[in-house]
């Protein structure tokens, strides 16, 4: 059963994520979040505006509850769910998203007693409650961002999900990801916020994060064999071996107001590794998050530099457009025409993510206002048609190729 001193987390990290360290052992895991049971209190404690807590199980757009279960919700458009994740937990919970339609942050919490120098797995466990079956032409996916930052907000860590697919049946998938803390500092925040706005397929549950310590085996100390010469050469004097010094144990401090939860994990769940992500968007304009932003192409494309032409798609009437790229606006109330709308985008590692979203402006005198974008990327070209109205925007997604 879970009690209400569920709330506490440590999350230390540096700025690159790596993969598992070599001869790593793990510590039973010191802290785990898994939302308590019952009607507890909220671990939030500093949320934008876009979300909100509910009671009940089936949560609206922009709000979140802690649940045991869903049924039926929305139609039976969200899978029905009996438990939580954690194995044996009687009316635990888990925490369960409805995205909202501006971007922004669903989870935030302070994290004290973090210990300097240490190498740490940091684990996470998700699921798309959204069926594949709902009526969904352009689904939107929960793509997470997990940040940690300093007091004083300078960022310490950044890593993300990427996109947390739907799927046939049910199922949880862990995430994971390994960092060391740096020296200094022993408060934190810890900060998720949701890439994609709410609509169609952008609802998830997310339980079970867990901290687990990462220590060195000590290694082994061999003993070198010593051969006695014969009685009639000369005496040997065998000199001890000087004395290695004795490996002092790591100990740690105990935590208040933890609850060490162990748990092995099903082989049958997947493990995909947490990836290094781009900052932040800033925020996105009124224009952006008052409309549906649907996404019509998402493309991923080798580094180098693409190339953007866009036409009015059929007869010239007057429609203009706004172009948006990462939620700052690049193009302003430009007429279409046969004359295109040219722009270059360069996708390297450092840059690896670029959203372009097309606004009508007006629907000139044939609605909707619709265009063709040709796309260059590489040896690859693309053509992509384009439809807006007042009340939707047209999306297209680049990625870096892994």
């Amino acid at each position: 059963m879970k009690e209400s001193v569920f709330f506490l987390l440590i999350l230390p990290f540096v700025l690159q994520l790596k993969a598992q360290p070599a001869n790593c052992e793990f510590k039973q895991p010191v802290i785990t979040i898994h939302f308590g049971a019952g009607n507890v209190r909220d671990l939030n404690t500093d949320v934008s505006g876009n979300y909100e807590r509910i009671p009940g199980s089936c949560p609206n757009d922009g709000y979140y509850s802690y649940t045991p279960y869903t049924s039926d919700c929305f139609g039976d458009q969200w899978f029905t769910l009996n438990e939580d994740h954690t194995p044996g937990d009687i009316s635990g919970n888990m925490m369960m998203v409805n995205s909202s339609h501006k971007i922004g942050t669903f989870f935030s919490i302070t994290l004290n007693g973090l210990k300097g120098g240490t190498t740490y797995e940091f684990a996470l466990w998700l699921m798309n409650v959204c069926k594949i079956s709902s009526p969904c032409p352009f689904p939107l996916l929960p793509n997470i961002t997990i940040l940690l930052q300093t007091q004083a907000g300078k960022s310490v860590a950044q890593f993300g999900t990427g996109e947390v697919v739907r799927r046939e049946e049910p199922k949880w998938t862990r995430y994971t990801a390994f960092f060391t803390t740096p020296p200094s500092e022993t408060t934190l925040t810890l900060i998720m916020i949701n890439n994609n706005p709410g609509g169609c397929g952008n609802d998830f549950a997310l339980d079970d994060i867990t901290f687990r310590e990462c220590i060195k085996p000590t290694p082994l100390v061999k003993t070198i064999p010593v051969t006695i010469p014969p009685a009639k050469q000369s005496p040997v004097t065998l000199k001890p071996l000087p004395k290695k010094p004795t490996p002092v144990p790591v100990t740690s401090k105990p935590v208040t107001e933890q609850i060490i939860k162990p748990k092995q994990d099903s082989p049958k769940y997947s493990t995909p590794e947490l990836k290094p992500v781009p900052p932040v968007l800033p925020p996105a304009p009124r224009i952006l998050t008052t409309r549906e932003n649907i996404l019509v192409k998402q493309i991923e494309t080798e580094a180098g530099e693409i190339r953007i032409n866009l036409y009015d798609n059929g007869e010239i009437d007057g429609d203009t457009v706004s172009i948006y790229h990462n939620n700052v606006q690049l193009v302003a109330h430009a007429r279409l025409s046969q004359k295109p709308i040219s722009l270059r985008i360069a996708v390297d590692p450092a840059h690896p993510h670029h959203e372009l979203i097309m606004v009508a402006e007006n629907l000139g005198s044939i609605p909707p206002n619709t265009s063709l974008m040709i796309i260059t990327a590489g040896t690859r070209r693309y053509e992509v048609f384009i439809s807006s109205s007042e009340q939707k925007n047209a999306k297209v997604i680049f990625d870096l190729k892994e």
